[in-house]
């Protein structure tokens, strides 16, 4: 008997699956690099930082008695108000019956760890909630909060200046400078003229045939800025000295010398996995659990730039 394509229907597969499982692309996590996190907070879940302020100056005279000032003192108080989760559970009849059982439940451990530093990169990022929305937040007379400056608020390399003009004045050192700014900021950077056009601006050559960022890092420093991208800044819809974001997010500069750090934290339970084998619901149930908390310990060393992305 001969075989062809017409009569051998049954011994023909019309549909094969692969042996490995499809996997979403995770994209960098970098935030918790910019927390000062404590180690000397053993238990409950309040912490309180004593704080001085500066000594004052006065006009003295001859044979006059010195004025004498008490020092201004203050607390910050930092709370654990973090309890997170992540669980799942597989029946016995499914590890049974499922063809890929052992590679979906050895991915299990892995994927509720990276949804639970999501979750606390996500939380970082926005601690820009802790300045005053829709107010320009001035520091010795610089404002910290403010919309991007170019057409539609989009990102212009005037507000990386402008953001270290803010720190400088804020008496943060230019040491160090980060900028965490929106893939959106990076393509707008990527299309300006003065940069496309190298002739006109021999610095940003090379930019126009590779990008200006590699991975989540631009290949050039702005303004002494090492800049990064991230998918994980607050969004922002908010008015600030009359001009208007209605579609944007919070793209953050500051220092990360590691004495000014902006952020300060601390894990009261790293994430922490358990699991069992529930007998009543015939089933291995996974769980990674933490607690933690993070705050805006330094608002003299953020800067949030607030830039439109519907442009792009």
């Amino acid at each position: 008997m001969a075989f062809e394509t017409g009569n051998i229907g049954h011994l023909t597969r019309s549909e094969i699956w692969s042996s490995q499982l499809k996997e979403v692309l995770e994209d960098e996590l970098q935030a918790t690099t910019y927390v000062n996190w404590l180690s000397e907070f053993p238990d409950g879940d309040q912490f309180t930082i004593p704080s001085i302020g500066q000594a004052q100056e006065d006009d003295y005279s001859e044979n006059e008695a010195v004025k004498y000032r008490a020092m201004d003192t203050g607390e910050f108080t930092f709370t654990i108000d973090k309890y997170k989760s992540s669980g799942h559970y597989i029946t016995n009849k499914a590890k049974q019956d499922g063809f890929y059982m052992n590679q979906l439940v050895s991915s299990f451990v892995p994927k509720q760890a990276r949804a639970i530093m999501v979750g606390a990169e996500t939380a970082i990022m926005g601690l820009e909630s802790q300045q005053t929305a829709s107010d320009l937040n001035n520091i010795n007379g610089a404002p910290h909060r403010f919309v991007a400056s170019g057409t539609n608020e989009v990102f212009t390399v005037n507000d990386f200046a402008k953001a270290r003009y803010s720190l400088k004045k804020a008496n943060v050192p230019d040491t160090n400078l980060v900028a965490i700014v929106d893939p959106s900021v990076e393509y707008t950077l990527n299309t300006l003229t003065n940069i496309s056009n190298v002739s006109n601006n021999p610095m940003w050559e090379g930019i126009v045939s590779t990008g200006i960022a590699t991975g989540m890092k631009f290949v050039k420093n702005v303004y002494g800025f090492d800049v990064y991208t991230s998918n994980y800044l607050a969004d922002a819809n908010e008015t600030v000295d009359s001009v208007t974001t209605a579609a944007g997010k919070a793209n953050l500069f500051f220092s990360a010398a590691s004495d000014i750090l902006p952020f300060v934290g601390a894990w009261r339970q790293m994430p922490q996995v358990d699991s069992e084998y529930n007998k009543d619901f015939q089933r291995d149930e996974y769980v990674t659990t933490a607690r933690y908390g993070v705050k805006l310990y330094r608002p003299e060393n953020l800067v949030c730039v607030l830039s439109d992305t519907d442009q792009v």
